[in-house]
């Protein structure tokens, strides 16, 4: 499969419009918030070898957030914890984390481009200005746009980090493994120690 392309970017440079790439990691684990980002590139941005965050070595992507954070225009994270998400569901959360993400832009993008099937509800933001912005939902963005897969690793490295953070306060589950996916090791940690209270009660109750 061809790594993430340019294409849909260069619409938008062509008429001088920013535009920001979005993506969220932590959907599907059992503790710890889900993160998103939003980054804006500037105009021919290459980064070699630069591809959906979860193709890449831990290595790679601490790389790769390190330049993508140095050279972007604007980045912007969204952080929704564990509470939130058993209130609002991880759909809405995951959008919430997205908007937010987006807010957090030093720079309003003209067009943002998401990962997914689903579009982002501006009309409660904080910020006035995104009620009308522009965004295309793009399946499996993050293996066909650079800008989603850069946003892709600075959400994936952003949250690595937090749930290395929280291997600190409870080692015995973890999470500087499995960073709160459903792992036979996270599993029988659950068993034998219950639950944290950094643990998604409506992601464990059922399992």
């Amino acid at each position: 499969m061809n790594p993430p392309s340019l294409v849909r970017e260069r619409q938008f440079w062509e008429k001088q419009l920013l535009v920001a790439g979005v993506d969220e990691a932590g959907r599907g684990p059992l503790a710890g918030p889900v993160v998103a980002a939003a980054v804006i590139l500037p105009v021919g941005f290459r980064l070699s070898g630069l591809d959906d965050s979860k193709k890449l070595s831990a290595k790679l992507r601490d790389k790769y957030y390190s330049i993508i954070s140095e050279k972007a225009l604007s980045v912007g994270v969204g952080i929704v914890e564990h509470a939130e998400i058993d209130r609002i569901n991880i759909h809405q959360a995951s959008l919430l984390a997205m908007r937010i993400a987006i807010e957090q832009l030093g720079e309003k993008p003209d067009h943002v481009l998401l990962d997914g099937r689903f579009k982002i509800d501006f009309r409660q933001s904080v910020i006035p200005q995104l009620f009308s912005l522009a965004q295309t939902a793009i399946i499996g963005g993050d293996r066909k746009s650079v800008s989603i897969a850069a946003a892709s690793v600075i959400a994936k490295v952003t949250r690595d980090r937090i749930m290395h953070e929280m291997h600190k306060k409870y080692p015995q589950y973890g999470f500087d493994r499995h960073k709160g996916y459903g792992t036979k090791a996270h599993f029988a940690a659950i068993r034998k120690f219950g639950l944290t209270e950094i643990h998604r009660r409506s992601f464990c109750t059922s399992k």
